[in-house]
């Protein structure tokens, strides 16, 4: 097996050329990223609230 080293300068170029880009970027891109807010969280307990309530009323 070889080196950590070599396995990742094998399919490199000697002498890269600095005008090259990265086929694979690293970091992200310009923006940062957007999470989905709490609303799902918020459904989801509204939603078993709403359950408890109506199996208390129809069963209570």
């Amino acid at each position: 097996m070889a080196d950590g080293d070599d396995f990742y300068k094998r399919d490199r170029p000697r002498d890269p050329d600095p005008q090259l880009k990265e086929d694979r970027p690293r970091g992200g891109g310009p923006e940062d990223p957007d999470g989905r807010g709490t609303w799902p969280v918020w459904a989801i307990v509204l939603a078993i609230i709403l359950v408890f309530v109506v199996l208390t009323v129809i069963f209570g």
